[in-house]
C-alpha cells in the first residue's frame, strides 16, 4: 500500500526519520480515535481480569486456578491464530477491532450475570475468559496492523510509542479502578468493562475508512483464496527474516519466564499484606513505569544501537523481577514494578517498531498474529507459568527464579541473534 502523504510505502523504501515533535502522532484525527478506541478495550480488560482474579482467590484460594484465568485468555490465541491473522489482511481493520470490542462487552455482560445469580465454580467463568479471549484474538493483528495505515514513516515510532501508551495507561487506572470497584462490588466491575468495551466498539467505527480500506473494497470480488499457505505467509516471513524472529522470540521468552502478574492477588494477600486497594497499586506500578518511559520515547526515540539497547533492557526487566520477588516491602515491590514496565516499554518500542517498518503490508495481519500469538504466551502462557510454579515451590520462588531465568535469555538471544544485535537505527531494510 502506498501511503498517501508520504507517497511511499510504510513497509519499506527510504529509512523513516523519527520526528521530535512528541504529539505528532495525536495530530491526526483517525489515530486519535484509535487510540482511544485502544484504551477504553485495554482499560475494560484491566478491570474485568483484576476482578475476576480476585472473585477467583476468594473462591478458591488456590494458585493454580490464578494460571488457568491467564491459560483460559491465551488458548483462543493459540487455536485461531492463522485466522485472525488473515482476517487482519483481508478485511477492514477497523470493523475487525470495532465487532471484537463489541464481543468483549458480551463476555463483560455474562460474567455480571454469573456473579449476580451466585457463583459457586470457576468453571462458567473460565469458559466466559475463553469467548473474551477469541475475540481478543481478533482484536490484536487488527489494531496492530492498523496503526500504519494511519500515519506517516515518519511518524510511526511516535505512533509506536503512543500507541503502547494507550495500553499502559490503561494498565495504571484499570487496576486500581478494577480493585475499588470490586472492593465495592463484582457487579460493579463487570458493568463498568461493559460500559468501557462498548465505548471501545463505537470509537473504533470512528476512525473512518482508510484508503486500505478502499483497496480492500476493490479486491472484494476476487480476494486472495484463503489457503494453508497464505495464512501461513506471516511465519514464513518471520523466518526468513533473523532480525523480526530474534524480536519476537525474545519477548516470548524472556516474558514467559519472567512474569509475575498472575501472582499479584496472592503477593496482596499473603506475602504483603495488603487488600484490594493495594492489589490494585501493584497492579498499576508497571504500567506506571511504562507510561513515563513511552512518554520519554516519545519526544527522545531510540536513535542508535537500538538492538544493544533492547537486550540490556530485557536484561534489567529480569533482575527488577528477582528484586520483587524477594521482596517483602510494599513499597520496594512497588518500586520494583515500575522499573520493570519501564524496562520492558523499551523492548516493546525496539521490537514493535522494527516489526512494523520490516514488514510488508500484504502480510502484516499475519505477521502480527504470529507476533501476539508470542505476546500472549509470553504474557497469558506465563501467568500459567507461574501460577504452577507457585504451586508446586511457592509464591516467592517462582518469581525470583523466573526473572534469574529471563536475564538468561537476554544473554543466549544476543548471542544466537546477531543481526539483531546489530541493528543500530530503527529503520527499515535497505
Amino acid at each position: 500500500m502506498i501511503d498517501e502523504r508520504t507517497g511511499s510505502a510504510p513497509g519499506g523504501g527510504a529509512s523513516p526519520v523519527p520526528v521530535d515533535d512528541r504529539f505528532a502522532a495525536f495530530r491526526n484525527p483517525r489515530f486519535r480515535a484509535y487510540w482511544l478506541a485502544r484504551f477504553a478495550s485495554s482499560f475494560a480488560v484491566q478491570i474485568v481480569v483484576t476482578a475476576v482474579g480476585w472473585q477467583i482467590y476468594d473462591l478458591t484460594r488456590s494458585t493454580l486456578d490464578l494460571g488457568i484465568v491467564g491459560l483460559c485468555q491465551f488458548l483462543p490465541s493459540l487455536a485461531l491464530f492463522l485466522f485472525t491473522g488473515a482476517a487482519a489482511d483481508r478485511w477492514s481493520r477497523r470493523l475487525i477491532m470495532a465487532g471484537s470490542s463489541a464481543l468483549e462487552g458480551v463476555g463483560a455482560l455474562a460474567l455480571l450475570l454469573l456473579t449476580i445469580h451466585g457463583l459457586v465454580s470457576p468453571v462458567p467463568v473460565f469458559v466466559v475468559l475463553v469467548g473474551i479471549g477469541a475475540a481478543r484474538a481478533f482484536f490484536g493483528p487488527a489494531s496492530q496492523s492498523l496503526v500504519v495505515n494511519l500515519v506517516t514513516r515518519d511518524e510511526l515510532a511516535n505512533a509506536v510509542a503512543w500507541n503502547s501508551s494507550s495500553w499502559q495507561i490503561a494498565t495504571i487506572v484499570g487496576p486500581v479502578a478494577g480493585g475499588l470497584l470490586y472492593g465495592h462490588a463484582a457487579e460493579t466491575a463487570y458493568a463498568t468493562g461493559f460500559v468501557l468495551f462498548v465505548a471501545g466498539a463505537v470509537l473504533a467505527l470512528m476512525i473512518g475508512r482508510t484508503a486500505r480500506d478502499a483497496e480492500v473494497a476493490a479486491e472484494g470480488a476476487a480476494p486472495e483464496p484463503v489457503t494453508l499457505e497464505t495464512v501461513a505467509a506471516g511465519f514464513r516471513f518471520i523466518r526468513r527474516q533473523p532480525v523480526v524472529l530474534g524480536a519476537v522470540t525474545l519477548d516470548l521468552f524472556a516474558v514467559l519466564l519472567g512474569g509475575a502478574v498472575a501472582l499479584l492477588p496472592a503477593y496482596a494477600r499473603d506475602v504483603l499484606h495488603v487488600g484490594e486497594f493495594g492489589l490494585g497499586l501493584l497492579r498499576a506500578a508497571p504500567g506506571v513505569g511504562s507510561l513515563a518511559m513511552a512518554a520519554w520515547l516519545a519526544a527522545h526515540p531510540v536513535r542508535d544501537h537500538a538492538g544493544i539497547v533492547m537486550f540490556g533492557f530485557v536484561a534489567l526487566f529480569g533482575a527488577f523481577t528477582v528484586v520483587f520477588g524477594l521482596s517483602t516491602a510494599p513499597w520496594l515491590s512497588i518500586l520494583a514494578l515500575a522499573l520493570m514496565g519501564a524496562t520492558d516499554m523499551i523492548s516493546v518500542y525496539v521490537r514493535e517498531t522494527l516489526i512494523q517498518l520490516w514488514t510488508p503490508d500484504e502480510v502484516r495481519g499475519r505477521v502480527n498474529a504470529v507476533n501476539l500469538l508470542f505476546v500472549g504466551a509470553s504474557n497469558e502462557l506465563g501467568e500459567f507459568r507461574a501460577g504452577v510454579m507457585a504451586f508446586f515451590i511457592g509464591v516467592v520462588p517462582a518469581v525470583a527464579v523466573g526473572g534469574a531465568l529471563t536475564m538468561g535469555v537476554a544473554g543466549l538471544w544476543a548471542w544466537m541473534f546477531p543481526q539483531l544485535r546489530r541493528v543500530r537505527r530503527l529503520a527499515a531494510p535497505e
